[in-house]
């Protein structure tokens, strides 16, 4: 009889510690803030510790638009055709980053804009820096204005160096006009 208690005493005690082991993020918590949306190709909405929505805008760079308006959608001319399919391939390449995160970044807020969105630079768990991948794969610029305010302005401008000069993405297209450039003209007030 003890020899038949000793093999269920240890399967018990390894099945209670693989249980305790499987739900212990429930109590530990994962890192990283939950992403509930990617709203376009620098701009995503976390779930914050209170459970309310936060609207992240990407430090350092800026994405080409994307179509917002059904007028947006539907526009023949070819300044906002370019510029609504690179937002798109840049919006779709940080929902596969994040994805690939777990659905889950770590952000290190650097400000707040005037429309009340948190600028922050954004890592998935095993450390991959979002907007640098955005830089390197010509899916992004760096944007100049804001600078000052970016921790990691030498690894932006690398990676961005580096997709110009392997003319990778936006770097490839004569008739990209940056983002920037393209609210001011194209956008109206």
């Amino acid at each position: 009889m003890e020899r038949l208690t000793k093999p269920v005493r240890f399967w018990l005690c390894a099945t209670i510690l693989i249980l305790s082991l499987i739900g212990c993020d429930r109590f530990i918590g994962t890192s990283g803030e939950p992403v509930e949306r990617v709203s376009d190709g620098d701009t995503l909405v976390v779930k914050d510790t209170n459970g309310k929505n936060l609207t992240v805008r990407f430090a350092c760079v800026d994405a080409p638009e994307i179509a917002h308006t059904n007028k947006e959608k539907q526009s023949k001319r070819i300044s906002d055709r370019n510029q609504f399919t690179w937002g798109v391939k840049a919006q779709e390449r940080v929902q596969e980053l994040v994805q690939q995160g777990g659905d889950r970044v770590t952000l290190n807020i650097t400000d707040s804009d005037r429309y009340g969105r948190k600028i922050a630079e954004v890592r998935l768990k095993n450390g991959t820096f979002v907007q640098q991948v955005l830089l390197q794969e010509g899916l992004a610029k760096v944007y100049r204005p804001y600078l000052n305010k970016c921790p990691s302005k030498d690894l932006v401008q690398q990676a961005e160096s580096k997709a110009k000069e392997q003319r990778l993405g936006i770097w490839s297209d004569t008739k990209f006009v940056n983002p920037w450039e393209y609210r001011s003209l194209y956008k109206k007030k």
